[in-house]
C-alpha cells in the first residue's frame, strides 16, 4: 500500500482513457489490416430523452474516431416492444455488427429486461446479459460491464498487483457493485460488499485498502470513514445545487461523487475525482468490449489493452 499523504494523488481517468482509446484504435487498425475485420457497434435509442441523445451521439462519434463501424438506430417513443425486439434480432444476425447497446432508460411500455435478454451475449458490450454475469462469476471469458472494467484498469495502473488487499465496495447493483466484486476477486483481493443495510458502515469502510463507492448518494462517504493511505474509486455521478448561492438560486448545478472529495483527499493516498475519474473510462471500455467481441467472433485472440 502507498503510505498516507497530506493530499491524495488524483487518479486521472481522463488521461488513462485517452491512452486506452489510442491503444484500441491501433489494435483495431491492425485487426483490419491483418484479417480484413472492422469492429462494428450498433447503438439503439428509443424516444428523444435529451441526455440519452447526447450520450448516443458521443458514443457514435467516439466509435467512428477509433476506426470502427458505428450504426445508430433512432426509434420513435411509440415504437412497440415487438418492433424493438425485431431490430435486436436483425442486429444479432448481422455479421458486421459485433456489439449491440440499447440506451437506457426505455419508454415505460417496453420491458427493458426482455430487451437486454434478447441481445446475443457475445454482442452484449454493456455486459448486462445474465450469461455474461454468469461467465464473470465463474471466471470464463465474457463481456464485462464497462464501469467496473475501467475501474479495475485504473486500480491496477495505480497500485500494480492488487492481491491480498481488502476491497470494500459500497453498493450491490448488477451494473457496478456485483461485477466489481467479481473482478476484484479475480485479482485476488479480499472483497466485502456493503450496502444500505450494512451495520456500522463507517467502521467497515475504515478497514478498506481499496474503497469503491457506487451508491448514488452525493458525498455520503466522509473523510473519517477512510483508512489512511487507502485508494478510493468514486463511481458516483450526482447532480447537486451549485456551491455558489447565486448560481444555485438560478437553478445551476454541479456534479459530485459519492465521496466527499476534499475530506477524503486529506486521508487517502489515491482518489478518482468526479468528474474526470471513472466516467471517461466507461466509453473507452465500451470500445474495448466492441474490439474484443469482434476478435472473438472470428476466433482471434484480442490484443492486451491494459497500459
Amino acid at each position: 500500500m502507498a503510505s498516507p499523504s497530506a493530499h491524495a494523488a488524483i487518479i486521472d481517468g481522463k488521461a488513462f482513457a485517452a491512452g486506452l482509446v489510442t491503444r484500441i484504435t491501433t489494435a483495431a487498425a491492425r485487426l483490419r489490416a491483418s484479417h480484413g475485420l472492422t469492429p462494428g457497434l450498433a447503438v439503439v435509442i428509443v424516444g428523444d430523452d435529451p441526455a440519452s441523445q447526447i450520450y448516443v451521439r458521443n458514443k457514435g462519434e467516439r466509435t467512428s474516431a477509433a476506426g470502427m463501424r458505428s450504426d445508430t438506430h433512432r426509434l420513435e417513443e411509440t415504437t412497440t416492444q415487438a418492433d424493438l425486439l425485431a431490430l435486436i434480432a436483425s442486429l444479432n444476425a448481422d455479421s458486421g455488427i459485433h456489439g449491440i447497446l440499447v440506451q437506457l432508460p426505455l419508454p415505460p411500455h417496453i420491458d427493458a429486461s426482455a430487451v437486454l435478454d434478447a441481445i446475443d451475449p457475445d454482442k452484449d458490450v454493456d455486459g448486462f446479459h445474465v450469461v455474461n454475469a454468469g461467465r464473470l462469476a465463474v471466471g470464463l471469458p465474457g463481456l464485462v460491464p464497462c464501469t467496473p472494467l475501467g475501474s479495475v484498469m485504473l486500480l491496477k495502473d495505480t497500485l500494480g498487483d492488487l492481491s491480498g488487499l481488502h476491497a470494500v465496495i459500497v453498493g450491490r447493483s448488477n451494473i457496478v457493485g456485483k461485477p466489481m466484486a467479481q473482478l476484484l476477486l479475480a485479482e485476488s483481493c479480499t472483497v466485502t460488499v456493503a450496502h444500505s443495510r450494512t451495520r456500522d458502515l463507517p467502521t467497515l469502510c475504515r478497514t478498506a485498502d481499496i474503497l469503491v463507492a457506487a451508491v448514488g448518494r452525493p458525498e455520503m462517504i466522509r473523510g473519517d470513514w477512510i483508512k489512511p493511505g487507502a485508494t478510493i474509486i468514486d463511481v458516483g455521478i450526482n447532480r447537486v445545487p451549485s456551491a455558489d448561492p447565486v448560481k444555485a438560486a438560478e437553478g445551476r448545478t454541479r456534479v459530485v461523487g459519492d465521496v466527499a472529495l476534499a475530506e477524503a483527499s486529506e486521508v487517502a493516498a489515491h482518489i478518482t475525482p468526479v468528474p474526470g475519474g471513472v466516467g471517461p473510462m466507461t466509453i473507452a471500455c465500451l470500445l474495448a468490449n466492441t474490439y474484443t467481441a469482434a476478435c472473438r467472433s472470428a476466433g482471434i485472440e484480442p490484443e492486451t489493452l491494459d497500459a
